[in-house]
């Protein structure tokens, strides 16, 4: 298999692809029962995934999605705020699409928009940036408290990765949807990112809502140890922790 590095990344090999559908077939049946349980109980699941452009969040949001019932595991990504929305609390616009009873919902960016994009291409003030970050772990403390099962993602990837991602999306005219000009103005700022993301862990990493970190370099590891993870903090009727497995300390660990 294709040897790779970059991002101070663990193996020296890609995960083989027999290995990962393999795994994943056992995981996706594990993500079917929970839903049944959720569908049962009412227990609501929310999940946000951040992390730099091209770190892989479409790709883990699928691998979750791949054998769930549309209706009651979604997908939510805002584009930017209409004139209407840049008047409401920041919150509000994100909150119309939290989950009801028996939903799966997972965001593919999320109000964390304000700790990373905004501040460093100027699309916020320095002053809603921290009033941002103050007032986000009292937030989160309420989804929790309101008995919302609630994970925080954040997919690391690579700068040499993310370059590589970048020229595949390019070149590539399957892909080159996913490139966009604020894409390619983030290259020139990888170092401004890591200090906005870096601020925004420090702020916002609670016990209440911590934040789960996944080296993404690898798509197949990544996105088999962000379910695991999930699947192994869920209590749900028919659960095989032996299907599941143990999440792989050297791909996932908190913020």
């Amino acid at each position: 298999d294709e040897a790779f590095s970059s991002g101070g990344y663990p193996y020296d090999k890609k995960l083989k692809r027999s290995i990962y559908e393999s795994e994943l077939s056992r995981l996706n049946l594990e993500l079917v029962k929970l839903q049944a349980h959720q569908q049962k109980t009412g227990q609501r699941v929310m999940i946000i995934f951040e992390g730099r452009d091209a770190a892989g969040k479409g790709g883990t949001i699928n691998a979750f999605r791949a054998y769930l019932n549309s209706r009651h595991a979604r997908t939510v990504a805002l584009t930017k705020p209409t004139e209407t929305e840049q008047g409401q609390w920041y919150f509000q616009r994100y909150v119309e699409h939290f989950p009801t009873s028996g939903d799966l919902v997972m965001f593919d960016r999320s109000w964390y928009n304000r700790a990373g994009v905004e501040p460093v291409m100027g699309f916020c003030t320095p002053e809603q940036h921290t009033h941002f970050l103050k007032q986000v772990p009292k937030f989160e403390k309420l989804l929790v408290d309101e008995g919302i099962a609630f994970f925080k993602i954040w997919l690391n990837v690579g700068q040499e990765m993310q370059i590589k991602r970048f020229h595949d999306r390019r070149h590539n005219p399957l892909k080159s949807w996913k490139l966009s000009p604020i894409d390619l103005k983030a290259l020139g700022q990888w170092d401004d990112y890591t200090s906005a993301r870096d601020q925004m862990l420090e702020a916002t990493h609670t016990r209440t809502a911590p934040w789960t970190v996944v080296r993404s370099n690898d798509k197949k590891r990544a996105r088999l140890n962000a379910i695991r993870h999930v699947l192994t903090k869920l209590n749900y009727e028919g659960k095989d922790p032996e299907a599941i497995g143990r999440p792989d300390r050297k791909i996932i660990g908190q913020g």
